[in-house]
């Protein structure tokens, strides 16, 4: 009889205790909810504005000057600290540039914005760049827009790809990639055509 009435007590201590922490969990939970529901939530695109997404294709000339006249980019890092240097680009080298973007080759052809960021040799054999950078656009829709890159440039390659990562005014939300090509590029210039194909938001 004492076995059955302990044995009966433990068993209502036991869902007492099971109740108070399943209750405990369930408010634990419903606070990190309510926290989780005021630092981030689900929203529709239509609450931005943002319509349906298209595919756009930007064409145009980057012109990367060194030296000269008009300098458009400045080695900030020498990967290689000396006089005695035995290329313009050496690994670990860095760069900020202000280049201008043109409709053709020539660089007194219209303006249609600016590549601004850094570029870093990032090869110690072939020339490699790592992009970052971004492409502000000055001209007609386009013009206060951006889009930002961030990727490998193997510069004496044919044809590369570098990664389209996001953009600003018009490219809000974009994803794509750029198609590269060396047009010419020597000790004090280089000109590379840009084939930009991007998705984003109307």
């Amino acid at each position: 009889m004492v076995a059955s009435v302990l044995k009966t007590q433990s068993l209502i201590i036991f869902l007492i205790l099971f109740f108070i922490t399943i209750v405990t969990s369930f408010s634990r939970l419903t606070v990190a909810y309510e926290y989780s529901e005021l630092f981030g939530k689900y929203i529709s695109p239509s609450s931005l504005g943002l319509k349906r997404e298209k595919l756009t294709h930007l064409h145009f000339y980057l012109h990367d000057v060194l030296s000269g006249k008009n300098v458009t980019g400045i080695r900030v890092v020498d990967g290689k600290p000396s006089t005695n240097r035995s290329s313009q680009f050496i690994f670990g080298d860095v760069y900020v540039i202000d280049d201008p973007l043109t409709i053709e080759p020539d660089i007194n052809s219209k303006t249609v914005g600016k590549a601004q960021g850094t570029y870093t040799v990032a090869s110690q054999g072939e020339l490699s760049l790592l992009m970052v950078t971004n492409f502000a656009f000055t001209e007609g829709k386009y013009n206060g827009s951006t889009l930002s890159v961030l990727g490998r440039n193997e510069v004496l390659s044919t044809v590369r790809e570098i990664p389209i990562v996001g953009g600003s005014g018009i490219f809000r939300f974009a994803r794509g990639y750029a198609q590269v090509r060396t047009q010419s590029i020597n000790q004090a210039r280089a000109i590379v055509e840009y084939n930009v194909f991007v998705f984003h938001y109307r």
